[in-house]
């Protein structure tokens, strides 16, 4: 008999026959609404295997319930969804999806910066408008790229891709990690700089680090204070490592330029959040990886992770 897996949100039919071949596979059969809690916390009970999204919250209530789970999935490289130690405690193995996202996420955190910079999306709404009467002198400039200091928190993998993509609008890159990288250093011409002393120095400050404990609250009044009023922020990350209620602050009273956000605390967020009603914050859902060929791979690999697993194999397990 097979072992049992449930999928929690509909996955391409090609991953579904990828995963038949070797699961009973049941699942939630809605795209775009996460599975209702009360169906979660039900068929955890019986399942060996769990293929769910970053959306999904497994936290040790849930996995409390879980009498057969063997190995969980997620959708991600992100894992802070789940419980990780109630799962290693239950000797519940957790997988991820590193690096086929990362070429992805950092073009996307590029144009974020560019749209951020330029304030491209307030220039097309201005022409969708039907606000544009004239050229005019200063209307809807914003801040060159070129040439400038770009400040990278979190230098792996996506935030070395950034860099590289940095170097070819030769801007200057420096960078703030754990520890210190000194062989991308050497190949990307990139600085380590302490977090202080690369928010001082950067005009635009890119956030690209683990959401962690540690990570929580990076970002308060405090560091955006410690950044120039002509700075951008952006994160890609994770939303909870920019305290998002200072960073309105700074943004409504100038203490940064702008900020462009693909992540938020509370996802999704809601229509009213008041960051939404600034004119100098640029907002996107979640889109890090939102590329049909990313999306593809990284469903291919969730899916070829739980196989592994079943055949006694160990691939990008998060928790030992």
């Amino acid at each position: 008999m097979k072992p049992l897996l449930y999928v929690t949100r509909r996955l391409p039919e090609e991953t579904i026959d990828m995963l038949s071949a070797h699961f009973e596979v049941s699942g939630w059969e809605s795209e775009e609404t996460p599975v209702p809690r009360e169906i979660l916390e039900r068929e955890i009970e019986k399942v060996d295997a769990l293929y769910c999204l970053i959306t999904d919250t497994i936290d040790a209530a849930l996995l409390e319930k879980a009498k057969n789970l063997k190995v969980i999935s997620t959708l991600s490289v992100g894992f802070n969804h789940i419980d990780i130690e109630a799962a290693k405690a239950q000797n519940i193995a957790v997988t991820n999806t590193p690096g086929i996202l990362t070429d992805t996420t950092a073009d996307l955190t590029f144009a974020l910066l560019m749209a951020t910079a330029r304030r491209i999306p307030e220039a097309s709404e201005h022409l969708r408008n039907n606000e544009w009467r004239s050229w005019s002198l200063f209307s809807l400039t914003g801040r060159d790229i070129h040439h400038a200091t770009i400040g990278i928190i979190g230098f792996g993998a996506i935030g070395q891709a950034v860099a590289k993509r940095a170097k070819g609008f030769d801007m200057n890159v420096l960078y703030y990690n754990r520890s210190r990288k000194y062989e991308a250093e050497e190949m990307l011409g990139a600085s380590y700089q302490e977090l202080d002393e690369l928010l001082k120095k950067s005009d635009f400050v890119c956030i690209l680090t683990p959401y962690s404990a540690e990570t929580k609250d990076l970002i308060t009044a405090r560091e955006l204070k410690l950044m120039k009023k002509t700075a951008v922020l952006i994160n890609t990350a994770r939303g909870g490592i920019v305290n998002e209620d200072d960073l309105y602050d700074a943004l409504v009273h100038g203490d940064i330029y702008a900020a462009g956000l693909d992540v938020f605390a509370e996802e999704p967020i809601a229509p009213d959040h008041k960051l939404l009603t600034l004119p100098n914050l640029v907002a996107l859902p979640h889109i890090g990886s939102s590329t049909i060929d990313t999306r593809l791979g990284m469903c291919r690999l969730a899916a070829q992770n739980l196989i592994d697993f079943m055949q006694g194999k160990r691939s990008n397990i998060v928790n030992g």
